[in-house]
């Protein structure tokens, strides 16, 4: 008999034990990381993202990828309740202090 392993039960990583997740507008360690349990997301496992790249200190292809997260958004009737510009402003700015040369990114 094969084990069945899912995602879910992948290997922890240790360099992911003190990432910061933003929330609500504010990185937040991972452990204080929360969600409304009536959020749409958790209720109903709707949900869309994109994955980010940053080289050299900035998003690379920025526009192109928020533009993608608003119409997956769009196809699946979510409201992500702001404007793509609104949404992309923090990515504007200069990027957390970090010594990690290439860091990838889920919006």
């Amino acid at each position: 008999m094969t084990d069945n392993v899912s995602t879910h039960e992948a290997e922890e990583d240790r360099r992911n034990a003190d990432i910061l997740i933003w929330v609500n507008g504010a990185l937040t360690h991972r452990a204080e990381a929360t969600v409304s349990v009536y959020d749409s997301g958790f209720m109903l496992g709707d949900g869309v993202w994109e994955g980010l790249r940053l080289y050299n200190g900035r998003w690379t292809f920025l526009e192109e990828h928020i533009g993608r997260l608003f119409e997956a958004a769009k196809a699946i009737d979510l409201d992500i309740g702001m404007t793509p510009a609104r949404s992309s402003q923090p990515l504007r700015k200069p990027a957390p202090q970090t010594t990690c040369t290439l860091m990838h990114m889920r919006v």
